[in-house]
């Protein structure tokens, strides 16, 4: 769990509860031995420049070159995104999408709703966007896992990378945490049998 700022606790919460030990990390040398990681929502210029000022930028890229399975939700998304149509701030930059941030509007324009995600479970996912971006468009292997009913892209996955709009850990259901650990589990055990 990235633990730089950001609802990060609130993640760490639903990680116990379905059995998993997360680990808040908040320097690079404890990214060492992790299985995968979570960077949260919050705000994505802050983390950004928290990520610089912390060195975290590039041991964050090595992690993910190494195949480990990194989530990032709402804020989280943008830092993982390789495109923010133009705007400039610290970003990670390994997944293939272009991203708008605060897509939705502002803090006032919240919202929850339904989605159908098949990938994740038969009963649509109850989504929470807040302050939320939205995907704009995806590269070349980025699977679309979630839609809104106009079509707007809320949840990507492109191999080790999962990447979510909104915030599944307010909403009590542990599906998405449980598929992100799946992915965790996959990676861990390709590496055991290759190494």
């Amino acid at each position: 769990m990235l633990a730089l700022q950001g609802d990060f606790k609130e993640h760490a919460a639903m990680l116990r509860q379905i059995g998993a030990d997360p680990v808040e990390v908040r320097r690079a040398e404890q990214l060492d031995g992790l299985d995968g990681l979570i960077i949260p929502g919050g705000e994505s210029t802050t983390i950004g420049k928290l990520m610089v000022s912390y060195e975290l930028l590039e041991p964050l890229r090595k992690l993910i070159e190494s195949g480990r399975p990194v989530w990032g939700t709402c804020a989280g998304m943008i830092v993982l995104a390789k495109d923010l149509g133009g705007l400039r701030q610290p970003l990670v930059g390994a997944l293939d999408v272009r991203v708008r941030r605060n897509a939705f509007g502002r803090q006032l324009d919240s919202f929850e709703t339904d989605i159908p995600m098949p990938e994740v479970g038969d009963e649509p996912v109850h989504a929470v966007f807040i302050r939320a971006p939205l995907v704009e468009s995806v590269g070349e292997g980025v699977e679309v896992l979630g839609t809104l009913e106009d079509g707007t892209i809320v949840a990507v996955r492109q191999g080790n990378l999962l990447a979510t709009s909104f915030h599944p850990e307010l909403t009590g259901d542990s599906r998405f945490h449980l598929y992100f650990l799946q992915m965790v589990d996959a990676e861990t055990e390709t590496a055991a049998v290759s190494s």
